[in-house]
């Protein structure tokens, strides 16, 4: 029999804390106890301290007016758009009060963004690939997973008060973890926006749903990593294409 087809021993039983430890040193453990319940509001809960701490330090050093002048001039094509309005100046204005809405309660488009990922994993390892997955435990995967994304937006915090330019921030890609952080404006957006997703913290996210989907499906790691790393070629060309019509 698959040892990952197993039943989680008695006794063993992890607590949210645990788990969240477990992810970054002995992740399998982290997986195999979600088998047992899919509960998710530790990631949840570290995830919105964190936010709300990277969003104020945003709000503090870099101002939000700032960051939305930022992200226009990432799209030449829109910022032209913008600039051209007679009414520029209330575009801008409303545009950075939407982006400071959006990151303070960004978790809650997470939760549904992954639910969305969450439910084509489920959809695809289950019915392609003879996994035995509840939704609830892969949306559970999904999101112990990403608990690493929090590194990159705690880095986040220690570079803006370490004295980074305001007028270098991007809030969606504060550090530099990945390839499109170190490509200038010059560059087609397009391109940017794929060389982003070629982030250390993203592959170690991968890395973690590969483990993740593996165990509670009870699937090998190789049918795990082409539902997971399918998935995530597909949805990160797509980007990449809508970003090529915005510039």
């Amino acid at each position: 029999m698959n040892e990952l087809a197993q039943p989680v021993p008695a006794g063993t039983e992890l607590t949210e804390v645990q788990r969240v430890i477990d992810v970054f040193v002995a992740p399998s453990k982290t997986f195999t106890d979600i088998r047992r319940k899919a509960s998710f509001w530790g990631p949840l809960l570290l995830m919105i301290v964190v936010g709300v701490a990277f969003s104020f330090s945003v709000q503090q050093k870099i101002s939000w007016t700032q960051v939305y002048e930022n992200n226009l001039h990432q799209a030449p094509a829109k910022a032209a758009q913008v600039e051209a309005q007679p009414n520029a100046d209330s575009i801008k204005r409303i545009g950075a009060k939407i982006t400071q809405i959006v990151s303070y309660v960004y978790f809650i488009p997470v939760l549904i963004i992954t639910a969305v990922i969450a439910l084509l994993l489920w959809v695809t390892v289950n019915f392609g690939f003879g996994g035995t997955a509840k939704y609830g435990q892969i949306y559970a995967v999904s999101f112990y997973a990403n608990v690493v994304m929090n590194i990159k937006f705690l880095l986040g915090i220690v570079a803006i008060f370490a004295g980074l330019s305001p007028d270098s921030f991007l809030i969606n890609n504060p550090v530099g973890s990945n390839i499109g952080y170190f490509l200038s404006s010059d560059y087609p957006l397009w391109l940017r926006a794929l060389c982003t997703h070629i982030d250390v913290f993203e592959i170690w996210g991968l890395v973690l749903s590969v483990i993740g989907v593996s165990i509670v499906a009870k699937v090998s790691k190789g049918k795990a990593a082409a539902v997971v790393v399918g998935w995530w070629v597909i949805i990160v060309l797509v980007t990449s294409g809508l970003a090529a019509l915005q510039g």
